[in-house]
């Protein structure tokens, strides 16, 4: 079983298509990018292009490389850099420390700028550049990619990047890609068929593992609108259970904060069987209670709950992940003897996560979950920022879904080589 969330693609070996010697031979423009779905073959055809740029690039301006943050940067661009099977000889000439702001390619040295938000374009600010390369360029502000090309001032400067599409609306699409006639720019479109090294039984496993919008976007390489259902892949009668299987381990609480909305903690426990479930569910809506809880209340409530679930003994969650934005109470938590981390809270990726999960039936719900289960059904996108380029839900009826997610997404590190470990436990 293959998760693209977190497992690199095996490969068979390393040839290049002809599409991708193509775009490395034809790479002379201005701006160069390669957009299109997930592994397939565009990262590694934009860095060989890259390391040749970086062994013939101008003198007199910084090379730049940069991404969203420094941990993608080293995953992305510098891991298959350094990869012998990738780079070959070059591979050795190629020095970087993941987290620092200076890497070395070929001799030469590379200003590694990471665009979190839209300060980041400061950072641009009086330099003079020869050259740059953007990992996952949708995911960048625009003022920084327009701030980043302006410095490129160098004769003969160049910029090559790439991305997975977006919503249609987006900038990178608008301003660059439906304009390249009009400017110095050369794209590139890669599907799944144009990567030779990947093994079919991975191209199989993934394009099971994403539905509905992420289908059309990271397998068809598609670049379309956020619409219509969040949960496509969620099935009631495949989901949904009235009896949970043995449990291994008790993983995580997720917990959403709420005063005058609906508070939610929601639990996610490894199955004997090799699934994740959400076993367990406590609310408190105020409005419907008539009634408003302080956060030394709502401590109380939540540790009185968490020893009465498992046939009456108490649990203890691995990690309780609470609302970033509940500071509060994770402070009364800790008083209270309740260790707790803030959750991870990356909207869009968070729901990415779970979907993959539903759509390979490696996530199920236990029918107690009443509050979760009403949400799942209506959780849309907005239309409205859609046509803004924008991937946002609407918000509202998202408060079991949001501890879930906080529960699902903050730990999938620890829980994905736990079900791959299930797995292989299972068919020995």
């Amino acid at each position: 079983m293959v998760d693209l969330l977190t497992a690199p693609p095996p490969q068979r070996d390393v040839r290049l298509s002809e599409k991708q010697e193509r775009s490395i031979a034809h790479a002379t423009a201005r701006i160069n990018l390669w957009t299109g779905s997930i592994r397939s073959g565009k990262t590694v055809s934009s860095l060989l292009c890259w390391l040749i740029y970086v062994a013939n690039a101008p003198r007199g301006g910084d090379l730049v490389v940069t991404g969203k943050t420094f941990d993608t940067v080293a995953r992305n661009v510098f891991n298959p850099l350094m990869d012998p099977a990738v780079t070959g000889p070059a591979a050795s000439m190629i020095k970087y420390t993941r987290g620092a702001s200076v890497a070395t390619i070929l001799g030469r040295q590379i200003e590694v700028i990471t665009a979190n938000d839209a300060r980041a374009e400061a950072r641009l600010r009086g330099m003079t550049c020869a050259g740059a390369y953007g990992d996952e360029l949708s995911l960048l502000p625009e003022a920084f990619f327009d701030q980043l090309l302006g410095r490129m001032s160098v004769p003969g400067a160049r910029f090559f990047g790439t991305s997975n599409p977006d919503n249609p609306n987006h900038w990178l699409r608008k301003r660059f890609l439906l304009r390249a006639a009009k400017l110095r720019l050369r794209h590139w479109h890669f599907t799944l068929d144009d990567n030779p090294g990947l093994d079919p039984e991975y191209v199989a496993s993934i394009k099971r593992e994403y539905v509905g919008l992420w289908y059309k976007r990271f397998i068809e390489g598609l670049w379309v609108l956020a619409e219509g259902a969040v949960f496509e892949a969620f099935n009631e009668q495949r989901h949904v259970v009235t009896q949970l299987p043995a449990i291994r381990r008790w993983l995580s609480l997720g917990v959403d904060y709420g005063t005058t909305n609906p508070f939610a903690a929601i639990m996610l426990a490894l199955g004997a069987d090799g699934r994740l479930y959400l076993t367990n569910e406590w609310r408190h809506d105020s409005v419907i209670a008539r009634r408003k809880m302080a956060p030394v209340e709502y401590s109380h409530a939540l540790r009185d709950w968490l020893g009465t679930l498992d046939a009456g003994e108490p649990i203890a969650p691995e990690y309780v992940l609470v609302d970033p934005a509940a500071a509060d109470f994770r402070v009364q938590l800790a008083k209270d003897g309740l260790s707790n981390k803030a959750a991870k809270n990356e909207v869009v990726p968070g729901l990415r996560t779970m979907m993959s999960l539903l759509a390979t039936d490696r996530l199920r719900i236990h029918a107690s979950c009443v509050g979760l289960l009403s949400e799942l059904p209506g959780y849309s996108w907005d239309d409205k920022a859609a046509l803004d380029g924008r991937d946002e839900p609407i918000k509202a009826g998202d408060h079991s879904i949001d501890a879930a997610r906080y529960a699902i997404h903050s730990t999938r590190s620890i829980w994905w080589s736990l079900l791959r470990r299930s797995q292989l436990d299972l068919a020995a």
